[in-house]
């Protein structure tokens, strides 16, 4: 089967993940990434970057609309039968109808790891994609939340999607001494910075007397690390990228999840990659997050700082269970397909009992 994967493709974990997959899956996968459209290439554009980026962030503009025309082009010729569109903010909804017209027979999927209708997103962010989700054969929701928001907004299909953890860089790893000098902690958290208590928490674990480790975007914790007493010692704050992100998860002895209240979220993709790693997973309390784990057996759950105290007190000194329920946790997401290329199985198999569209 032919896909053409469309997306910002800034990342490996989202667009290149599902690429990957498909192609694991034997599939003669295509791709089409808008991000270099808004990369300046010559120095006339390097002049005008700022309308580059302005044309990104508003998605009006000449490369806006070049990089529609372009994708209906490519998919003319390459007759794509499948087109999964990845977080199509860029995609207006007339390319949609285009590319139902130009590839008879084309099924067009979409996909969001973002939650478009979030009170704290701006509205222009996501004015496209919401414009077109009624032209979609398929949409597919990251958190249950959405699928009610998806079919008011006119979906024709809808289907859960969770994220996934991807095997080749998520899995438990020995690490060398001099990784040992850089990742060893009792906690870690990797992740960004959100207004939403999570500073409390982290000053909790360094009060007992624990280790801890942060890694994410240092413009967004560097300032907060910075005016607290108890953390200021642990900036600046990197990121960590493939390699180093599992190493850096490897070699905490629990692994810290925050839900993003930005996407209303309930569960995060580090759910499944924290646990693939090896490492035993401790996350703010969600039912939905229950669901997926057996609470204290398979994963480490908390409702409150006091909770999350008393349970890493547990874990932290009780090497037999903390180990224990790392190892539950790794075969509970390998077991229950939380790995990219089962998603994508699961994509193709919903594809294929999809109706003929109807106008």
């Amino acid at each position: 089967m032919k896909i053409l994967v469309v997306g910002d493709w800034h990342s490996e974990l989202h667009e290149e993940a599902v690429y990957q997959a498909f192609s694991e899956l034997n599939h003669n996968v295509l791709k089409f990434a808008w991000h270099s459209y808004f990369k300046p290439a010559s120095w006339l554009e390097r002049a005008s970057s700022a309308f580059l980026k302005a044309q990104n962030k508003y998605l009006v503009g000449p490369r806006v609309w070049r990089l529609n025309a372009e994708l209906v082009a490519y998919a003319v010729d390459q007759k794509p039968e499948i087109v999964f569109i990845y977080r199509g903010t860029h995609i207006f909804p007339s390319t949609l109808r285009k590319l139902r017209l130009a590839v008879p027979g084309v099924k067009l999927l979409g996909y969001n790891n973002d939650d478009p209708f979030s009170p704290n997103y701006t509205g222009w962010l996501w004015r496209h994609f919401i414009a077109g989700i009624q032209l979609y054969d398929l949409v597919f929701a990251y958190r249950a939340r959405n699928i009610k928001d998806f079919n008011g907004a006119g979906a024709r299909q809808v289907a859960m999607l969770r994220s996934w953890f991807l095997p080749r860089r998520n899995f438990p790893v020995v690490l060398t001494n001099e990784e040992l000098e850089k990742y060893e902690c009792d906690v870690v958290f990797i992740g960004h910075y959100e207004e939403d208590g999570r500073l409390d928490y982290l000053e909790e674990i360094v009060r007992q007397g624990w280790s801890l480790r942060i890694f994410g975007h240092g413009y967004g914790w560097d300032d907060v690390l910075a005016r607290s007493s108890l953390l200021s010692s642990l900036g600046p704050v990197h990121t960590v990228w493939g390699d180093e992100y599992n190493k850096a998860i490897c070699g905490a002895k629990v692994a810290l999840c925050f839900f993003s209240r930005l996407n209303r979220d309930t569960y995060t993709r580090r759910c499944f990659e924290i646990p693939a790693s090896g490492t035993l997973l401790m996350s703010e309390y969600s039912d939905d997050l229950a669901s997926l784990f057996v609470e204290d057996k398979e994963a480490v759950f908390f409702k409150d700082i006091t909770d999350m105290r008393g349970k890493l007190s547990w874990v932290l000194n009780d090497e037999a269970a903390r180990a224990s329920i790392a190892l539950r946790g790794l075969n509970r997401v390998q077991q229950d397909g939380h790995d990219v290329t089962s998603r994508m199985r699961y994509v193709l198999d919903i594809t294929e009992q999809l109706p003929e569209y109807q106008e």
